[in-house]
């Protein structure tokens, strides 16, 4: 079953994310309806931000009308809160694949950030509400580095789709792109095929062989992937053979 898009063109907003919560909040003003009255999905589509956030509450840098700035509210109702990691790998996923039509390398580094070598091309802020048993609303506020050509901020390994390219691309053309592979993602969600999405996530996913190093409270150290759980909690398997379960936020990529 295929969802209905309905979007919202903005030229200027703080946070895609902040505009689609504050509409929601904002039901029965007459700014808009109820998000459970809403169509299966909603795109909100900026061409500047000025306070973009990003996991961990760091900000999102992106030049005027250069990236793909938007958030994407739907409804999962068939997704249980224990498994809700899975619509960040069905995000991932679709904003992976439609970047390697492009160029080769694309990767999801955990949990859901998109990496092309050791350089950060797309990142993905998850916010989800619960109602009893189930998944009420989700909104899922994305940022693709398309066009710019220079940052200017203290991140650490932006890259751009034109850096890594040599030319511009159609935003547009992307966005449709991602759209419609997180869709046909949705839709494979909702028939079940759970193990089949996590399995494609691990197949593509940023260090998934060899030993790499990371940090947590006690340090630096040398670890590999053993594996990601359904929950979206992260195995590390250390050099002398240890496994330690990390929550997002616990652990850090050395790069």
């Amino acid at each position: 079953m295929k969802e209905t898009i309905s979007r919202i063109n903005l030229p200027k907003v703080d946070s895609t994310n902040s505009f689609v919560r504050e509409m929601i909040a904002e039901e029965g003003t007459g700014r808009c309806v109820s998000a459970s009255a809403l169509p299966g999905f909603t795109l909100v589509v900026a061409d500047e931000q000025t306070a973009g956030r990003g996991q961990q509450g760091n900000s999102w840098e992106a030049e005027k009308g250069k990236n793909l700035l938007f958030s994407l509210l739907c409804h999962p109702e068939f997704v249980r809160p224990s498994r809700q990691f899975l619509l960040s790998q069905c995000i991932a996923l679709a904003v992976r694949n439609a970047l390697s039509q492009y160029v080769d390398g694309v990767e999801v580094k955990w949990p859901n950030d998109i990496y092309v070598g050791d350089k950060k091309i797309s990142g993905t802020l998850i916010e989800c509400d619960l109602m009893g048993k189930s998944i009420s609303t989700c909104i899922i506020g994305t940022g693709v580095n398309i066009n710019q050509d220079v940052f200017r901020s203290d991140a650490p390994n932006p890259v751009s789709l034109k850096q890594l390219t040599g030319k511009e691309h159609d935003r547009e053309e992307v966005l449709s792109e991602i759209m419609n592979g997180f869709a046909e993602l949705y839709d494979r969600l909702r028939s079940g095929e759970e193990d089949e999405i996590r399995r494609e996530y691990m197949q593509c996913l940023y260090r998934r062989e060899g030993m790499h190093r990371y940090a947590d409270v006690r340090g630096e150290f040398m670890a590999e992937i053993a594996e990601v759980e359904p929950t979206g909690h992260l195995q590390l398997r250390f050099e002398n053979g240890n496994v330690v379960r990390y929550e997002f936020k616990e652990v850090k990529f050395v790069l």
